[in-house]
């Protein structure tokens, strides 16, 4: 196999946050030798100059639906928009040419842009089509729909809610269109499937997006929104693969898990098995994420429990049975409760290694809890820009100590690894290494949103390296620039680790590359 020396360029092994290389001689996909440029160019067959570049082991999104994110970058983002007038303005276009009884389907907005935080009715909504238009909140936790799709989905008056949802009503009883958590299903069971085909061109659409923003490899769930497994799942074979070097690892939501676990094949390594996910709660833009005491502005209300104490512990049983790590959306604090309960209660897997996704709402006796199993949090660094000021009101001053607390996690030595959830936020790393360094948007002029939990350079680039390894048992391969470790690379024109926090959002990537191919090249 041919020996390349990649060279001139500062390389950071992530040893430390001070420890450089010079070169990396690379065979077969893996860095055999690193050291002098001298030394290693006498061993290689062909030498690539990097230019001065600063060399980063390979970025990896830890928590990302990809496929959503590709149809995100090829449909209206409506996470754009300030106001809900805006909004309707552009989506009446939009639907004026929409076909006739096809159903519409956009995502992204938010209420908390608005400044009158308004939430659109079915009835706003009736007025710019009579066919099924479907938009989902931000958070993927509720939706507004039409009465052509609450009609489709067989809601009224006499509907009740599901356990784990919410249908909103008005005061004679009437649904809003407002859907929260489970009661989305009830719609979602009636939209038609998308095509592979068109899951093709969305991940194709992704994957260009990524490998140009140095992402060597996400961690995925997209495997129970698009029919049966096996749709998605042959679309990404289709995409990645070792002509189209991508590193993915699927997660695999809990109502698909058993029958991937038997039927199942895969691409390895460049589309690995993960864990099982679960979702515990909702988000607390919505108020669906579950606190142990009621909200601070609306006491009416906990959030949502998508499964009791049995139903998760019996999914987690169901994980350990066929040795496998759990990944579970937990965001408010009694949520965390649920699933470290029935962590305790089933360990993971020799060899595995448990997540707890997003982890916005902890608390003392909870972290402890956490500290003595072994569980990686994986968090979204840009949930604090975005989140804050608005979630202040949201939980109250006295669990603002635990929440989204990432320095002091990591300071306890809990292990953590940084995604972006995409579409739901930017996928830019950049954003998100700058929200986890200043703790608030690019422009704004404050300290930062609790600036005592600001991260070092350090680590926040060692979320998506080192902790992206971690969350999926792969440490001792992938995470370092070191002998026998996969040779990913995403490479900066600059130096993340110099400079004022802004010149974070200024580096470009030059270069992405997955072991040892250049995929990416500015």
């Amino acid at each position: 196999m041919t020996k390349i020396c990649f060279h001139h360029a500062t390389f950071y092994t992530m040893r430390d946050s001070q420890h450089t290389i010079e070169a990396v001689l690379v065979e077969n996909g893996k860095i055999i030798e690193t050291g002098f440029f001298e030394d290693l160019a006498k061993r290689a067959d062909t030498c690539i100059d990097l230019a001065g570049a600063y060399v980063y082991p390979g970025f990896v999104d830890s928590h990302i639906h990809m496929i959503g994110h590709g149809d995100k970058l090829r449909y209206i983002d409506l996470s754009k928009y300030m106001s809900p007038s805006e909004m309707v303005t552009d989506l009446k276009n939009l639907l004026s040419n929409h076909p006739k009884d096809e159903w519409f389907i956009a995502e992204g907005w938010n209420e908390n842009n608005f400044d009158n935080q308004k939430i659109l009715s079915r009835y706003e909504l009736d007025e710019l089509s009579t066919s099924p238009i479907v938009l989902k909140r931000i958070c993927r936790h509720a939706m507004i729909v039409n009465s052509a799709a609450l009609k489709r989905a067989g809601i009224t008056k006499d509907t009740p809610d599901p356990e784990d949802g919410v249908i909103i009503r008005d005061e004679h009883g009437e649904p809003t269109g407002y859907l929260m958590d489970g009661a989305m299903a009830f719609v979602e069971k009636q939209i038609p499937e998308v095509s592979v085909a068109q899951l093709v061109t969305s991940l194709e659409t992704s994957l260009a997006d990524l490998i140009s923003r140095g992402f060597t490899g996400v961690h995925t769930e997209d495997m129970s929104y698009y029919g049966d497994y096996t749709r998605p799942l042959e679309a990404f074979k289709t995409v990645i693969g070792n002509d189209r070097k991508f590193r993915v690892n699927l997660l695999r939501h809990h109502t698909v898990f058993e029958k991937m676990m038997h039927e199942a094949t895969y691409e390895e390594p460049w589309i690995e098995p993960g864990a099982m996910k679960i979702f515990i709660d909702g988000a607390l833009g919505g108020r669906t994420a579950l606190l142990s005491e009621p909200y601070a502005d609306d006491n009416s209300t906990s959030g949502v429990s998508i499964h009791s104490q049995e139903e998760l512990d019996a999914l987690v049983s169901k994980a350990r049975s066929f040795d496998e790590a759990v990944a579970v959306h937990a965001i408010g604090d009694m949520g965390m409760e649920l699933i470290v309960s029935a962590i305790e209660k089933h360990p993971v897997p020799k060899g595995k290694r448990d997540r707890l996704i997003h982890a916005n709402v902890l608390r003392e006796d909870l972290v402890a809890r956490i500290e003595k199993l072994d569980i990686v949090l994986d968090i979204q660094p840009s949930f604090v820009p975005s989140d804050f000021p608005w979630v202040q009101e949201r939980l109250g001053e006295k669990r603002l100590d635990w929440a989204y607390a990432w320095k002091k996690l990591l300071d306890r030595g809990i292990k953590c690894s940084g995604g972006s959830d995409s579409p739901i936020e930017e996928v830019d790393p950049r954003l998100g290494l700058y929200a986890a360094i200043a703790r608030k948007n690019p422009g704004e002029i404050h300290g930062g949103y609790q600036p005592e939990e600001k991260l070092s350079r350090y680590d926040a680039v060692a979320l998506y390296t080192i902790g992206s390894a971690w969350a999926i048992g792969k440490e001792k391969e992938r995470g370092y620039i070191q002998e026998n470790f996969d040779a990913d690379f995403t490479v900066f024109d600059r130096d993340l680790f110099d400079g004022p926090d802004e010149q974070v959002l200024e580096a470009q990537v030059v270069k992405t590359i997955i072991a040892g191919e250049i995929v990416f090249e500015k």
